[in-house]
């Protein structure tokens, strides 16, 4: 197999350049199996056979609140109620004059007059 063929092979079945450009393989490797295999061999089937889904914006939407667990926005939620709580007690306490116990005198006062 020469490098002409794998060239044309990939120009053929442009679905490995996506897998190249996420990751899964490299351009060795690809040839490698080429050079191995063929262009009939089984190992092609997962590179170049992938299921087509469908998807329009009702699917994703669906899909996204599927992997939503409502118990644990529930958890969140109570807990952030409880902080709340306790932050408008700080500050309805803090607002509310308190008149000291003790008052001082004034120095230059000696008996009340």
């Amino acid at each position: 197999m020469s490098k002409e063929s794998f060239k044309e092979f990939v120009r053929k079945n442009p679905k490995l350049l996506t897998h190249v450009h996420n990751g899964d393989m490299n351009w060795q490797k690809f040839y490698e199996m080429y050079d191995m295999y063929g262009e009939e061999g089984e190992v092609w089937k997962d590179y170049l056979l992938s299921p087509k889904k469908e998807s329009s914006p009702h699917t994703e939407f669906m899909d996204y609140f599927k992997n939503i667990n409502l118990d644990s926005i529930q958890e969140s939620v109570a807990s952030i109620q409880r902080v709340l709580g306790v932050l408008g007690d700080l500050v309805a306490t803090k607002d509310t004059p308190t008149k000291p116990s003790y008052e001082p005198k004034p120095i230059y006062k000696h008996f009340d007059d």
